[in-house]
């Protein structure tokens, strides 16, 4: 039952399931929810907050060299996405005197992309298409980031709401920016399409961008159940993936091309996508067409073979295009295939000849692509309790969209009893979230009568088995004490070697490690309600490394339950780096940092005390100081161990 996989693919299963399963009844009602989701959108991959059309910065294309083919010509030229934010590209333009219909090639994974898809784009311009071919972020001649998550251990990533999709989306957006400017172009007659990590960025910008007309991904397409399922993510790149806060399957982004021309081309041995979850998007996706009364205007290609292009998929493709783009009615079969003789040396694509701006951003956009939280202003109690609320309320829409609507059963069972010298004890087990059976260990002191005030101790993932009884050693004997094993603790716990797909794939069904232990310590205080003889209105709570996280989280979001809050070496912040292996402490939360930080969160509890035992990272003084400030009778205290702070503070709450 306790099966962390068993659970990823439930919960995966779920929202492919219910994606699109509550189509409206018209097109004019789809139109009409169509601004809501893209907004949504937008905001998982993390650009809404970036200018719309009017209100962008200017490109600043400048054009390094060009190269004379004679049917068509090659710019090689930069433009400027976001202020130095550099995106090298090579504007191949069919020599002609009239405007021409205008492709946007987005290329995979493939190191010098530009160089690499190049007969791509050339097939394109002697088919009279001006075809921007743009290098990723991973892979451009300033080579930036895309395997944070995925190589480096980068997990803050998703605490920040950063995926480099979105930054791969939005310099494909100023591409049509780029391409309205241009004076070859024919502006009402815009396409776009790629492979792989293309093809994904081809879906995405289809979707928020209808100046382009024309859309054909290519072996980008499948579900989300089958990514979990099969363990496909695990060979994903973090750019295929949005900040999933609505619980959204690909058709759910797909959906929002409709009535637009939409060619989807697939491998039927692709090790990423199975076929049965390509043919599933597609019929999916057929439906909305369906409200528009143009089927026709979705098709699916499928060809023999692995992840790769196919002879069959690239004439499908540019038949599509001429067909759509440019009024022609061809076959595929009619459509010449590209070829791959007299390619252009990686130096003639080359767009920095020598070094790039010494000011880019490319290498760090990473850092401050998403705009991060500032330290809340509170002059007053009022103050303190509106933006406790309102974070509260944002929290619980933007990180913990993933809790139950309806909280299951806990089902407590006491499953063992027995006695020491000085203390009764109990085994307890519960059910927080359907599908999951955690443990928690009552202990009673005998010389004490009830109702017993209660130290809730969240045990850590690398504990001993006497580790709070160690941290509690002195404590005040009164207080009840209740050891729990959250989620991916003790007997629910996962092999070290598979954390790394653990966090990847929860992050992918909108949630992390931390915020599914945050909502089952949450439980445990429902659970303390229900056990006779506890005192619920007088509850501490208790912490250690990463379960500090846990601590703080729940002590804001069950703010009238805790009493007390004890955290021993706390992180500093969300906004900082794990393990490339993905062991070391999973406190990512999704897009919290675009709301609030630890210290932040901690300094909104007042007035619960809070007492850090053995070192306090810096970055809290901001929360000290805020108790200083609105005073009594909020308290904040160090001390070396628990112990000392129960010797020096109170005896009861």
């Amino acid at each position: 039952m306790n099966c962390i996989r068993q659970y990823l693919c439930r919960e995966a299963e779920k929202i492919t399931k219910q994606s699109l399963a509550n189509l409206p009844k018209s097109k004019e009602e789809w139109i009409k929810q169509r601004p809501k989701r893209v907004k949504c959108f937008l905001e998982m991959m993390g650009i809404l907050n970036l200018p719309p059309k009017e209100e962008r910065p200017p490109l600043h294309m400048h054009v390094t060299s060009t190269l004379d083919r004679g049917s068509y010509r090659i710019e090689n030229l930069y433009y400027e996405s976001l202020p130095r934010l550099y995106v090298t590209a090579n504007l191949y333009l069919p020599k002609v005197r009239h405007k021409v219909p205008a492709v946007v090639y987005l290329c995979g994974h493939s190191p010098n992309a530009k160089v690499h898809y190049q007969a791509h784009a050339r097939h394109f311009a002697k088919l009279g298409f001006a075809t921007i071919i743009l290098d990723t972020l991973q892979f451009g001649e300033i080579q930036g980031y895309h395997h944070g998550c995925y190589k480096y251990g980068w997990f803050h990533w998703y605490s920040m709401g950063y995926t480099p999709g979105g930054v791969e989306l939005w310099n494909a957006i100023r591409a049509v920016d780029l391409l309205e400017e241009r004076p070859e172009v024919d502006a009402e007659r815009i396409g776009a399409t790629g492979i792989s990590g293309g093809g994904r960025t081809s879906w995405w910008l289809g979707a928020v961008d209808e100046r382009v007309q024309v859309i054909a991904p290519v072996c980008s397409t499948g579900t989300l159940e089958a990514h979990i399922k099969y363990r496909t993510i695990d060979g994903d790149c973090d750019c295929m993936h949005f900040i999933n806060i609505y619980g959204w399957d690909l058709t759910d982004v797909a959906a929002l091309i409709a009535p637009r021309p939409l060619l989807i081309c697939s491998a039927d041995r692709d090790d990423l996508y199975p076929i049965d979850a390509i043919k599933e998007v597609y019929e999916k996706i057929r439906k909305v067409y369906k409200l528009f009364n143009c089927e026709e205007n979705v098709q699916l290609v499928t060809t023999p073979g692995p992840h790769s292009y196919h002879s069959l998929s690239r004439k499908a493709i540019f038949a599509w295009f001429l067909r759509h783009l440019k009024g022609l009615k061809v076959s595929a079969e009619e459509v010449e295939d590209l070829s791959e003789e007299n390619l252009e040396p990686e130096e003639n694509l080359s767009v920095f000849k020598k070094k790039p701006p010494a000011d880019e951003r490319n290498t760090i956009i990473h850092e401050d692509f998403i705009p991060l939280a500032k330290p809340p202003t509170i002059k007053d109690p009022n103050d303190l309790r509106r933006e406790r609320e309102k974070l509260t309320r944002i929290l619980l829409e933007k990180t913990f969209a993933h809790f139950p609507n309806s909280p299951c059963s806990l089902e407590p069972e006491v499953e063992m009893e027995w006695e020491g010298r000085e203390w009764k004890y109990s085994r307890i087990s519960f059910t927080p979230e359907d599908g999951w059976r955690i443990v928690a260990k009552l202990s009673i002191h005998k010389n004490f009568s009830e109702p017993f005030p209660v130290i809730i101790y969240l045990l850590s993932a690398d504990g001993h088995r006497w580790e709070a009884a160690s941290f509690l050693a002195g404590f005040n004997k009164r207080w009840a004490r209740l050891e729990v094993e959250l989620r991916g603790v003790g007997e629910s716990s996962w092999a070290p070697n598979l954390s790394w797909h653990v966090r990847r794939a929860s992050a992918a069904i909108g949630r992390t490690i931390a915020s599914m232990r945050i909502y089952d310590a949450l439980r445990t205080l429902d659970l303390v309600k229900e056990i006779s003889g506890l005192n619920s209105n007088n509850v501490m709570l208790c912490g250690r490394g990463e379960m500090a996280v846990v601590a703080l989280y729940t002590a804001l979001l069950a703010y009238d339950n805790i009493s007390a809050i004890v955290l021993s070496n706390p992180p500093a912040t969300h906004n900082m780096p794990s393990l490339p292996d993905g062991t070391g402490p999973a406190i990512e939360l999704l897009n919290v940092l675009r709301y609030t930080d630890l210290p932040y969160v901690a300094g909104l509890l007042w007035p619960t005390e809070i007492v850090f035992v053995g070192y306090r990272p810096p970055t809290y003084k901001w929360a000290e100081e805020l108790y200083a400030k609105l005073g009594s009778p909020g308290r904040i205290s160090r001390v070396k161990k628990l112990a000392d702070w129960y010797q020096s503070s109170i005896t009861d709450f």
